[in-house]
């Protein structure tokens, strides 16, 4: 974005504490058939990568800022594209964004409430087509949403990775971006805030050590590998009606962490857990996050090897802004100190 650029209105949400700045507007081009198009177009496009930079970067956003541009979609099959971004670029795949979408979009009237009851938001994602199903109550107040993920699918288990820790032994699934997970009950930390810098520079070195691994390779589309981010989870047994609970912490792109159970995370999670037989087919899967707050994740069908996820909770509406670029402002687009 230069100096001489008009000002960029954005609509910011929060799912499960983790935020998602929504700009219906990017006002610059972003040229592509397809999102996934147009996301290799992004990230080596000055003007749209250097819009990601001002509204992501301080002093306008923060090293843990999220959120999408919203395009077009890839066809009249779906409502609406988006492309992700976070301080590290743009990402394939984005779970509790695709819930906040699902909420924006039918608060904003962009789809308008099915009487049912349950709005189907359909949006192209970089990683393909997914859903949100947007429940209403009799007033069309959004209640909650459902992310019907792409298909996923655990893709390795028992790797051993050699980490300042010791070794590891590390799995990896895929939910529209791959992640490394690994059990903190292997290292001794628990997923709280106390142990919020153990937690990051851990899931940093995973990712890394396995970022160019065979387990990384995306079969088909060479633009899905890499180790989108790492998740540390401990076990919580069962709750009191008999749901299988975990708590995990999942540190993406280069060190942000996750405020949220990580929707795509948690797809992968519930594909991971279905394949080792941890997690029945069908069975809820109760995943909290580092600072409280929860998804209910089940798989709803089976796809080759995979699973399609559905993974649940709510987005709320934090405020609206309109940025703007002082021509006097030496700090454009901005930094991040992470």
């Amino acid at each position: 974005m230069t100096r001489s650029e008009r000002p960029i209105s954005t609509v910011d949400y929060h799912t499960a504490g983790e935020p998602f700045r929504i700009v219906a507007d990017p006002g610059v081009p972003i040229e592509g058939a397809t999102v996934a198009d147009r996301r290799a177009f992004a990230i080596g496009d000055a003007a749209v990568d250097g819009l990601r930079r001002l509204l992501c970067f301080e002093p306008r956003g923060h090293a843990d800022m999220y959120g999408g541009f919203i395009t077009p979609p890839d066809d009249a099959g779906a409502h609406l594209g988006v492309l992700f971004w976070h301080k590290d670029g743009f990402s394939t795949a984005c779970g509790h964004g695709t819930i906040a979408l699902g909420a924006w979009a039918v608060e904003t009237g962009l789809v308008a409430v099915d009487p049912s009851g349950v709005t189907e938001v359909v949006i192209d994602v970089p990683s393909g087509r997914v859903t949100a199903r947007v429940s209403t109550d009799d007033s069309g107040t959004v209640t909650s949403v459902d992310f019907v993920n792409v298909p996923s699918r655990l893709v390795a288990e028992g790797l051993r990775v050699s980490t300042g820790r010791g070794e590891l032994t590390v799995d990896v699934a895929y939910g529209g971006a791959n992640y490394a997970m690994l059990d903190v009950a292997q290292v001794g930390l628990s997923i709280e805030p106390a142990d919020v810098a153990e937690i990051i520079a851990l899931g940093r070195e995973v990712k890394w050590l396995l970022d160019d691994s065979d387990a990384a390779q995306h079969p088909t589309d060479p633009r899905l590998s890499g180790i989108y981010g790492t998740i540390l989870f401990e076990r919580l047994g069962r709750d009191a009606d008999g749901r299988l609970h975990q708590r995990n912490a999942t540190v993406f792109a280069d060190g942000e962490l996750d405020r949220s159970p990580c929707g795509s995370g948690t797809a992968a999670r519930v594909a991971a857990l279905t394949a080792q037989g941890e997690l029945e087919f069908g069975e809820t899967l109760v995943h909290d996050s580092i600072v409280g707050s929860r998804f209910h994740a089940r798989a709803i069908e089976r796809v080759g090897e995979g699973v399609v996820p559905v993974v649940t909770g709510m987005a709320y509406r934090t405020g609206t802004s309109t940025f703007t670029v002082d021509p006097r402002d030496p700090l454009v687009p901005g930094f991040v100190l992470r």
